[in-house]
């Protein structure tokens, strides 16, 4: 089968007048798009230095010109390095050196962050910038041959268990993503895909704007994500698709609920990492169809959900992807559960996800051969995430490798005691991780957000309520607090909590004794 090229994707819609991108009071067709690109991509033919790899930073919110630099890019044969503007000062200038970036190109919202960047700035609003596009009007398709394993862009990881990494993503790792979901979903150049996630993270590229590319739908792009302002960007653009990644269906939740909700064009919402609530709730609530899957920027192993899987179950894996041992790399033993649903045997059941069949679409990581060494082994791609797996082959996702916890010698995972947190209705968000005990191993911490009043009486009833929340999976330590750190795509940071260990920072901390059910503030 050959693969297909962004290139490719964008020049079928040549002479295409039907709307491509929306963008607050702008628009342009898609004829328009590839011609801006076009553009760009003579701009960035000036700006890059030979001999050097064609790499552009890019620090922008969604706006048009991230979408007109990406386009420029896929078709001349350059490469958009995606900046997360999260980061800061010596984090963010190694991350630009890490990835070989020749020129970032920003905002005057993010110029002041690139102080430490050794290479050349340009703010899109400066005379320089404007003087660049006007030089290059009316460039034509740029005359260079790409293929479908040439890069289009860096996409770095999201960090939450350590540096960032940045991943390899090729024409193909778009196109063919973007080609498949259009089908799978039935997108026409008749849906406008709602695009609010953070354009420099693979979610937006690959479940946003490449389906959108490759059906010839409208991309409507949101500056960035906004809870109260979801439902009014999806009736103002006409939006029948949106994409996320993380928590903003909860968010959107959190928005107080009104009797003409559903009364909106939205017919899909597809992403992943939302919670069994959410997603029947939110699909509830604005009359429309949400799926969610399990991947990652690396996506190398998928699993999908499907009608009949239980609660709590990320679905059925594809072929080739199984739960494995990461010491003697054998399959694991299927869970057992006890008759209230709780998980029996752990330790013979957890392992790693894994696919066996290879490296699925990861492409590497850029110049970095330790970490994919770190991923590849035995030639197959480990994931870094755990999981077990239940008889009927329905996977349950446990939580990062970095989320085990050893309490009185047993080991538990967070992701399980999350999923019981999460059912308590006035907790909308909860990370389950571990701080040292005093005497040996670890003990459970939660740091939970409520949307309602919650005292710890109550939180004990709850909890005593739950058959399948075994003695040791009991918090030790509960911390109600009002946000959860997060890395920009949403992604909660267990490292900055288990750093902080068991005090209250701008929450309130509950502790109970040992082997109490108790808590006192």
């Amino acid at each position: 089968m050959t693969m297909p090229t962004v290139r490719e994707q964008l020049l079928a819609r040549s002479g295409d007048d039907s709307p491509g991108l929306l963008f607050e009071d702008e628009s342009w067709t898609w004829d328009e798009v590839v011609r801006e690109s076009c553009v760009r991509s003579a701009v960035l033919a000036t700006m890059l230095p030979d001999g050097e790899p064609p790499h552009v930073g890019v620090l922008l919110e969604n706006v048009p010109e991230f979408a007109f630099l990406l386009g420029g890019a896929a078709l001349g044969g350059q490469v958009v390095v995606g900046l997360n503007p999260t980061r800061r000062g010596t984090a963010l200038a190694a991350d630009v050196a890490r990835a070989d970036v020749q020129v970032v190109v920003t905002d005057a919202t993010y110029a002041d962050l690139l102080s430490e960047v050794d290479v050349p700035v340009l703010p899109v609003e400066c005379p320089d910038w404007a003087a660049l596009l006007e030089e290059h009007a009316g460039a034509p398709v740029p005359a260079v041959e790409v293929g479908p394993d040439d890069l289009t862009m860096l996409i770095f990881t999201s960090g939450t268990s350590g540096d960032p990494k940045a991943v390899n993503v090729t024409q193909a790792k778009v196109a063919y993503p973007g080609q498949f979901l259009a089908e799978r979903f039935g997108l026409s150049p008749a849906d406008t895909a709602y695009l609010s996630m953070p354009m420099f993270h693979s979610n937006a590229i690959m479940a946003g704007w490449g389906p959108a590319l490759a059906a010839g739908a409208t991309v409507a792009l949101a500056r960035r994500f906004s809870a109260s302002g979801f439902l009014p960007d999806v009736r103002r653009y006409g939006a029948t698709y949106a994409n996320y990644v993380g928590k903003p269906l909860t968010y959107v939740m959190a928005t107080p609920e009104r009797a003409d909700d559903a009364d909106n064009p939205l017919r899909l919402v597809f992403g992943n990492e939302a919670n069994d609530r959410d997603i029947s709730g939110f699909a509830r609530r604005f009359g429309c169809v949400v799926v969610d899957s399990y991947s990652s920027t690396e996506n190398a192993v998928i699993v999908q959900r499907v009608p009949e899987m239980p609660p709590g179950s990320l679905g059925r894996p594809i072929e080739g992807v199984k739960v494995l041992d990461p010491e003697t790399m054998a399959e694991t033993a299927d869970a057992a559960f006890g008759p209230n649903g709780e998980l029996l045997n752990a330790d013979e059941a957890t392992g790693e996800l894994v696919n066996t069949l290879g490296p699925g679409a990861f492409a590497g990581y850029y110049q970095d051969p330790d970490a994919e060494a770190e991923r590849m082994r035995g030639g197959m791609y480990w994931s870094g995430d755990l999981a077990y797996r239940d008889a009927d082959g329905f996977v349950y996702f446990a939580g990062r490798t970095a989320d085990w916890l050893r309490v009185d010698g047993e080991n538990l995972a967070a992701a399980p005691i999350e999923r019981i947190l999460l059912r308590h209705p006035a907790v909308s968000e909860a990370a389950v991780y571990a701080v040292p005990d005093e005497s040996v191993g670890d003990q459970v911490m939660a740091a939970v957000v409520v949307t309602a009043p919650l005292e710890p009486a109550g939180f004990e009833a709850f909890l005593a309520a739950q058959p399948d929340l075994s003695e040791k999976a009991w918090p030790r330590y509960v911390r109600v607090v009002d946000t959860l750190p997060r890395t920009a795509t949403n992604k909660v940071l267990k490292r900055t909590l288990a750093a902080e260990g068991p005090v209250a920072g701008d929450g309130v901390l509950w502790m109970r004794e040992p082997r109490a059910t108790t808590y006192s503030e």
